[in-house]
């Protein structure tokens, strides 16, 4: 299905870029404006919007006239509505949607109507595109229906949520009809104020009680298995497809769950945990700067609602269990998901430890050799020109951010190579974008933020940021990077007192670590269970929230990373390193799969470009050509991005399936325009497995990506020639660092020292280094 508003599509051809007209979400939202403007929620008049100062910026106190609010998150209880709205999450659909969606809990599928709650575990569909490839589908279909029987039941609503589970209420005044779903939860945990619990039964299904336990009713649907768990005293009846539990006085309780497998041991195993309801779920984790290391404590909070505490029963996903050996020997059958397999582990509580793999913010001069005059050249260029390149399509956020953080790096080329002054008048440039931008003056652009949701918005809209939440983190992760870099050359420019209070708010929209809280909500974006992040603000469509360009989340916490060190705010740089290190993991086995445990045979592609609860597609939101399909989960390709090179035979194998695809594509009388476009993104990403393919494949005149520039993409292709390719081997005592390996075994190590004081680096491998303060520090082969 191609988004409904292509004839909006711009191209950049001949520059090498095509702009998506819609990023996280293919369905334009209508509803919650047009109900806003019924409401009285649209600004009236231009005397309403008001400029609030914050250091030398401002941000509006409302919209300008003309310009749209965020949609209104209505279906929320009076408790949470007084929280800041959970946008971006696999939950958000709950909130925001008209009328009921689907939510994708893995492993179950649940969807709240005024009927009852759905429950289901789906599964796998391949089906076959236009594209001529697959896409991978689990639907919801075939639930399991339950309703309250004592009241009538009104619109479903948000009632609590915590860091993976969330409570939807159904009920109304003293009746109240409450389910508890939670990623990983094999179940659905369901309480009642007064009356019996409905079971209704999809087609061709049947139920019978447990010989060995009256409290449960089995299912069998196919070749699916569920067990709904009743509490002691249950009396269970049919009628027709119904099945009825006749729940005593005091025991408004009862938990639904598909299992695994049609094994007793499965059953056993379920109903040991079945009474423990989920009240609380929280992830807490701990930057190792030693060890270089992310950990992850997952944690759950539960209520026993009878029988022996054996604590709650979770479903690890394949980043939780793989190479993880505090689980090994622990864990229990699994569940067949579109997240390959869950693993289920008693106790409700397990933790991680993931590789934290270092970056340094820019590289430092390449001998350049028979391309020097090359890289002069198109430094020349490129400089001559960066007051247009620094935006050069679009209009709003997204664009203006990718184009600071462009014309950034391309001053981190011009400084290194030794061009002080070319860099003071980038320095300049960036500075002054910015500040239009962030002092509120400007007629055109201007952030926004809004007390109904807790969030900050910027105008002019682009990708439906505002009308559907959809992308922050890959909006803001661009002007707090770029924030960061600059703040690197000029500290006094990025004080609170100046510029550096208007980024801490982009910075808190998408990584408040506050949970609860009015002003924004927890870590916006990101997913901690399933370990990645979600574009999508108003999460609707059948398939579930999604996520395109996972590379683009990963720029986002690098931005925290960077922006936590140079401002000082070592809480904020290690969540970065959660987030960071917990989404490279994510993205290598949902999007790339180098690991082999997650893409179905079914799927015909060598990577996912767009990972959705219940979908996963070879495609983007704009366009269907395989070179964007494949280039918008490496772009922006710098000096943070040798994660992507975690298995260079994988890099090989991605760009080595890119023929096939274009041939497939023009098969169809279909063409890339240009025919190389994004041919920077492949010979970097190509460079960072092997770095002589990579420069041999860059084309000095072939088109580029509107977020990079030739002489940073030339720089980097001979930093990797010089150096070698990322060595990922070896670690580091500190967040900035690198290092690289020659064929022959070589190896250069970086490191950077934000702070004033002098720093010693230690590597794994047993060297170290010295870096003054404020610098760069190399130390050669």
């Amino acid at each position: 299905m191609h988004n409904p508003t292509a004839s909006l599509h711009l191209s950049a051809a001949r520059t090498g870029v095509s702009e998506p007209t819609l990023r996280g979400t293919l369905w334009p939202w209508v509803f919650g404006a047009a109900l806003s403007v019924a409401m009285g929620l649209w600004p009236q008049s231009p005397a309403l919007a008001q400029a609030v100062k914050v250091g030398a910026g401002a941000y509006q106190a409302q919209p300008r006239s003309g310009d749209a609010p965020p949609p209104a998150a209505l279906w929320r209880t009076d408790a949470m509505a007084k929280q800041a709205a959970p946008t971006n999450q696999w939950y958000s659909a709950l909130v925001f949607a008209k009328d009921p969606e689907v939510l994708y809990a893995q492993p179950l599928t649940v969807k709240a109507t005024l009927q009852g709650l759905e429950m289901a575990y789906p599964s796998q569909m391949v089906v076959p595109t236009e594209r001529k490839d697959t896409e991978i589908h689990y639907p919801h279909t075939e639930p399991l229906r339950f309703n309250a029987l004592g009241f009538t039941p009104e619109r479903p609503k948000l009632a609590r949520a915590s860091d993976w589970a969330i409570d939807i209420a159904m009920g109304q005044g003293a009746d109240q009809f409450t389910a508890t779903v939670a990623h990983g939860s094999p179940y659905v945990q369901m309480r009642l104020s007064r009356g019996d619990l409905g079971v209704s039964l999809p087609a061709g299904a049947t139920a019978q009680v447990a010989a060995a336990d009256a409290r449960q009713l089995l299912v069998s649907a196919g070749a699916k298995r569920y067990a709904v768990f009743g509490p002691t005293g249950v009396r269970w009846e049919q009628a027709g497809s119904q099945w009825v539990a006749r729940l005593p006085a005091g025991k408004g309780y009862v938990a639904a769950a598909a299992l695994p497998d049609d094994s007793a041991a499965s059953l056993n195993l379920l109903a040991r945990h079945a009474y423990a309801f989920i009240t609380h779920t929280e992830v807490q984790w701990r930057y190792d700067q030693a060890a270089s290391e992310v950990q992850a404590d997952y944690r759950t909070r539960t209520e026993q609602m009878e029988g022996q505490d054996n604590g709650a029963l979770l479903a690890l996903y394949p980043h939780h269990w793989f190479n993880n050996p505090s689980v090994e020997g622990k864990l229990g059958p699994a569940y067949d998901t579109i997240r390959g397999k869950l693993k289920l582990l008693p106790g409700g509580q397990f933790s991680t430890r993931q590789p934290y793999m270092g970056f340094v913010p820019f590289w430092p001069k390449v001998e350049a050799g028979d391309k020097a005059a090359e890289l002069a050249d198109v430094m020349k260029t490129d400089q001559r020109n960066a007051r247009r390149m620094m935006l050069e399509i679009g209009k709003g956020a997204y664009w203006q951010g990718k184009g600071l953080q462009r014309i950034v790096k391309l001053m981190d080329v011009v400084e290194q190579q030794g061009d002080t002054e070319g860099r003071d008048k980038l320095l300049k440039l960036v500075q002054g974008r910015f500040e239009e931008w962030l002092s509120g003056q400007d007629s055109k652009t201007y952030f926004h933020y809004d007390t109904r949701l807790g969030t900050v918005v910027a105008y002019p809209d682009e990708y439906f940021a505002v009308e559907q939440m959809n992308d922050h983190h890959f909006h803001y992760g661009y002007w707090i990077r770029a924030a960061a870099e600059v703040a690197l050359r000029d500290p006094a420019w990025a004080t609170k007192e100046r510029w550096g209070s208007m980024i801490d708010m982009l910075v808190a929209d998408i990584a408040t670590t506050e949970r609860g809280g009015a002003r924004f909500p927890f870590v916006r974006n990101f997913d901690v269970y399933e370990g990645h992040s979600w574009a999508s603000g108003i999460g609707l469509g059948p398939h579930g929230n999604n996520q395109e360009s996972s590379s683009e989340a990963i720029n986002a916490w690098i931005g925290l990373i960077l922006w936590g060190e140079v401002t000082g705010n070592t809480a904020l740089r290690d969540l970065g390193a959660y987030l960071y290190s917990t989404e490279v993991q994510a993205i290598n086995h949902y999007w790339f799969d180098i690991h082999g445990l997650t893409l179905p045979p079914g799927y015909k592609n060598v990577e996912v470009s767009m990972v959705f609860g219940g979908r996963l597609a070879h495609n983007t939101w704009w366009t269907d050509e395989p070179r964007q399909i494949k280039g918008i989960n490496l772009l922006p390709i710098t000096t943070a991005s040798a994660y992507l090179a975690t298995s260079p035979s994988y890099v090989k194998k991605n760009l080595g399936a890119l023929k096939g695809e274009m041939d497939l594509h023009a098969s169809r009388g279909k063409r890339a325009d240009p025919p190389d476009i994004w041919q920077d993104i492949f010979a970097k990403y190509m460079g960072l497995a092997d770095p002589a393919a990579g420069l041999a494949q860059w084309n000095r005149w072939g088109a580029v990506e509107l977020g990079d520039s030739r002489s940073h993409a030339l720089h980097m292709l001979l930093g990797l020639r010089q150096w070698g390719a990322p060595d990922l081997s070896v670690k580091a005592d500190t967040p900035l660092y690198a290092v690289f390996k020659q064929a022959d075994g070589r190896k250069t190590y970086m490191a950077f020292n934000p702070g004033k004081a002098p720093l010693n680096v230690k590597f794994s491998d047993g060297k170290t280094l010295s870096v003054a303060p404020g610098s760069l520090a190399q130390s050669l082969p």
